[in-house]
């Protein structure tokens, strides 16, 4: 029986180890230029690992971004313990998940990183209490076409590195 469950945990690894390195893998054509492979949605391939948060430069100055340069959003909406976005909201403004505890880049206070967990029970990334998200109106790395934006019930806006909303009025 150890055997046998030896055999099995070390099978479970090899999988687990083929499956990461398929993630990075570019055997296919990448989506939206984010190394993804072809098929697989960005928030599948956030979840398949941890998030990484990092500082960008944009317009707006500097502000947080997702390990792809992508924007992140809160919602002023939100209430500091959950999410308040969920259905065609979340289609629009995808929450940005994560399978364990998120990884901080130079410049991110690794002291406001955290999670809150969905209703349907997946990890969200959080920043200094806020839920965070991107912004399926954002195409590539760097725009913040979501910024000021009133949907859903309320104002999306970037973060600055100190966790606060950028407000650009």
């Amino acid at each position: 029986m150890r055997r046998l469950t030896k055999t099995a945990a070390s099978a479970a690894s090899v999988l687990a180890i083929a499956a990461l390195a398929g993630l990075g893998a570019s055997s296919g054509s990448a989506a939206a230029g984010y190394g993804i492979a072809s098929g697989q949605s960005r928030s599948a391939a956030t979840a398949a690992s941890a998030a990484r948060i990092a500082v960008g430069k944009s317009s707006l100055g500097r502000i947080l971004v997702t390990g792809q340069g992508r924007s992140v959003y809160l919602f002023e909406k939100d209430h500091r313990k959950a999410s308040t976005c969920y259905g065609a909201c979340a289609s629009a403004w995808p929450p940005v998940t994560t399978s364990r505890a998120p990884i901080a880049t130079k410049g991110v206070v690794v002291a406001l990183l955290g999670t809150r967990k969905r209703r349907d029970g997946t990890l969200q990334v959080t920043y200094n209490g806020h839920p965070l998200y991107e912004y399926a109106g954002d195409a590539k790395a760097g725009q913040t076409n979501g910024q000021g934006s009133n949907a859903y019930g309320g104002a999306w806006y970037v973060l600055s590195p100190g966790g606060t909303k950028i407000d650009n009025d």
